[in-house]
């Protein structure tokens, strides 16, 4: 089965809900006021078989100019249109604000609908098709079928359904392959069931006891149930009308403009890059201009932000940030539209092009060059952007910023790294950085090591993490100079998203320009280790353990350093196991205390000199003649306790309680009570 939406547009008490009634036997009006008053003022749905395979769904909306919003709520999930004009009246403004609407929409297959055709003489209505037909010249509906008919005789209904069934076969499927997302456009409680949503499956698939996650309420819930035009199912595909039975949350919770999806594949935004186009008949529209913005089922007020002009001209485009009241989940390639703050009359609408975008600065041409290739460039160019963007990015966050499978992502991510623009990490891959990033990195890394080394002679090389720190540091200081800005002293900035401001000038993207490396926070730990990896593997560094140092860097003594050593180790050496604080060692030598400490800690590193607790150290030796000491003890008994420790080594509590734990950890003894087993 097939399944196509087809919404209604027109003018106030053009028959638009009568003509769904005739065709399909639903009266697509349900609230008591809209029966009462004659108009609809809601959403209406019904859906029709066709035959072959093919089920249309309706969306009927109302046609009164306050509720235009209520009629986009249901007009952004639309397949085809029902332009409808009644007999008696021809064009009106709502006609043409609908149209308007759905053009801005990106809607390409519909129809005209005369209605009321029995209510006029013939010539009536032959005048009002050519009027229909010049009002729609130049659109996507020039040369689209005209149909006069009568909801009240049944009059041209035949054709109608003719003409609709030729037009669902030509309207392409909806993905299924894409991330699971249901805009929501009624929320309510059955009884006996719980909290119910229903709206147009947009994307993807859904199943019967999945978990899903509202936007942008954040809450993660059971799919409890599934009805898809009013029959109980396992499974609702993109195109289909869709009621979900939720459970875990409450209907009150819930309202119209929030999504469906897929959890934690997605997060909220409040900023959107985006095209905006103005309609001739539009006023002129000034940069940082409120607006109310519609995107599927939702409705915010937004500033439009243009980035690269003051003023926006009707009947014209430009790029535009769009900074909104409320978040909501939208995603790359979908469309909008914009409405007038007050008096509130449709303007505009555009296409989002990145859900997740940075504040920009005004005029900055590298902005424009990047929402270029998010606009016309193919996948290849649009994923090396992000990536050269953020320097390293999940696959998770591509998904969200692309709209895309993840095996789509994995699969250009692919055909790039083999052509070396960047690098993909983990098994199966979970982590993409770019190729510049990823050597930038590295380059920061050995001059890091080599600053450090130059300054730091006696030290064997850096912990890992100090040097994640010192290779960020680098980038900051880096774009500190580029931007002439200060950075706070003393410490690192948090880490950001991403930033407009270029840190690199390298990297071509495949569309030819040069996008700034945004990546501002510390490298991820699996980044940063497979730039180690690579750069052992290139015989420029050497890891030893959680140190890192230059490959063949070794500790650079002095003379009077190497006899200072000398004099500490025979120090520890010459004291046995009644050894001084360290204090006291480093106090008698001639050099000074920093320059000590670092011989010391040198000591430490090389073993010869053994920490046991906090200012016990003893020398290795006298430690291997205590582990002697107690095996010979062992020939007489295999226990030892704390005097019996104290009259072996004539050693003070000071020295035997340490001494005895240093031998529990190293697994020479156990403890047992107040005794130890010689093991």
């Amino acid at each position: 089965m097939k399944y196509v939406i087809a919404g209604t547009a027109g003018h106030i008490d053009h028959g638009k809900s009568a003509l769904v009634r005739a065709l399909t036997g639903t009266d697509p009006d349900r609230l008591e006021e809209e029966k009462r008053r004659g108009i609809t003022i809601d959403l209406g749905f019904a859906h029709l078989d066709l035959g072959d395979g093919l089920r249309l769904g309706f969306i009927d909306v109302p046609g009164h100019e306050r509720f235009v919003r209520n009629m986009l709520a249901g007009a952004g999930g639309i397949d085809l249109v029902l332009l409808v004009v009644a007999a008696d009246e021809s064009i009106k403004p709502q006609t043409r604000e609908h149209f308007d609407i759905c053009q801005l929409l990106g809607v390409r297959k519909g129809m005209v609908v005369i209605t009321k055709a029995d209510l006029v003489e013939p010539e009536i209505v032959d005048l009002v098709k050519l009027e229909a037909q010049e009002f729609v010249a130049g659109s996507f509906l020039e040369g689209a079928p005209v149909v006069a008919v009568s909801a009240r005789t049944g009059q041209g209904l035949d054709a109608l359904r003719s003409e609709l069934g030729r037009l669902g076969a030509e309207v392409a499927a909806k993905p299924t392959d894409l991330p699971f997302r249901l805009p929501i456009d009624r929320a309510f409680v059955m009884k006996g069931f719980g909290a119910v949503v229903t709206g147009t499956l947009i994307a993807g698939r859904i199943e019967k006891e999945a978990e899903v996650e509202i936007h942008p309420l954040g809450r993660r819930v059971r799919i409890r149930g599934i009805e898809v035009h009013n029959r109980s199912t396992d499974v609702a595909l993109a195109g289909q009308r869709t009621a979900l039975n939720l459970a875990g949350v409450e209907a009150r919770e819930i309202a119209r403009g929030m999504t469906l999806a897929e959890p934690g594949l997605f997060e909220p935004a409040t900023r959107l890059d985006c095209t905006v186009a103005l309609l001739d008949t539009a006023r002129p529209l000034r940069d940082r201009a409120k607006v109310h913005f519609h995107c599927w089922t939702a409705e915010t007020l937004a500033e439009v932000v243009l980035l690269d002009a003051k003023e926006l001209r009707p009947g014209s485009r430009a790029f535009a940030q769009l900074r909104l009241k409320e978040p909501g989940l939208y995603l790359s390639g979908d469309r909008f539209i914009i409405r007038q703050f007050s008096p509130v009359v449709t303007i505009g609408g555009g296409v989002v092009l990145d859900g997740q975008p940075p504040k920009h600065r005004f005029g900055d041409p590298q902005v424009r060059e990047s929402l270029e290739v998010l606009e016309r460039g193919d996948a290849e160019a649009r994923l090396r952007l992000l990536t050269a963007q953020s320097g390293e990015i999940s696959l998770s966050a591509l998904v969200m910023r692309t709209g895309w499978q993840s095996s789509e992502v994995l699969r250009v991510g692919k055909l790039l790294e083999g052509k070396g623009n960047l690098v993909m990490l983990g098994q199966p891959p979970s982590l993409f950085a770019s190729s510049e990033h990823f050597r930038d990195l590295g380059r920061r890394v050995v001059e890091q090591l080599d600053r450090f080394h130059e300054a730091n002679p006696l030290v064997a090389g850096l912990p890992k993490e100090g040097l994640r720190g010192r290779a960020v540091a680098a980038l900051y200081e880096r774009r500190r100079s580029n931007l002439g800005g200060p950075l706070r002293e003393g410490r690192l900035r948090p880490p950001l998203q991403q930033t407009s401001l270029p840190l690199e000038r390298r990297g071509q993207t495949a569309g030819g320009h040069r996008p700034p490396l945004q990546h501002t926070g510390l490298p991820s730990p699996a980044l940063f280790s497979a730039v180690l990896q690579a750069l052992a593997a290139e015989n420029k560094i050497e890891l030893k353990g959680e140190t890192v140092r230059r490959l063949g860097r070794e500790i650079q003594l002095t003379a009077e350093e190497l006899a200072a050593k000398d004099q500490i180790s025979r120090a520890f050496e010459k004291a046995g196991l009644a050894v001084p604080s360290a204090k006291e060692v480093l106090g008698g030598l001639r050099i000074d205390r920093a320059r000590a400490e670092k011989i010391l800690h040198i000591l430490l590193q090389e073993k010869t000199l053994l920490k046991v607790a906090e200012d016990l150290i003893f020398h290795s030796s006298a430690l291997d003649k205590l582990r002697q000491l107690v095996a010979q003890r062992k020939q007489q008994s295999n226990r030892i306790d704390v005097a019996v420790f104290k009259e072996m080594t004539g050693l003070t509590r000071k020295y035997a309680i340490p001494l005895l734990e240093y031998l529990d950890r190293e697994r020479v003894t156990r403890r047992e009570g107040d005794a130890r087993i010689i093991l």
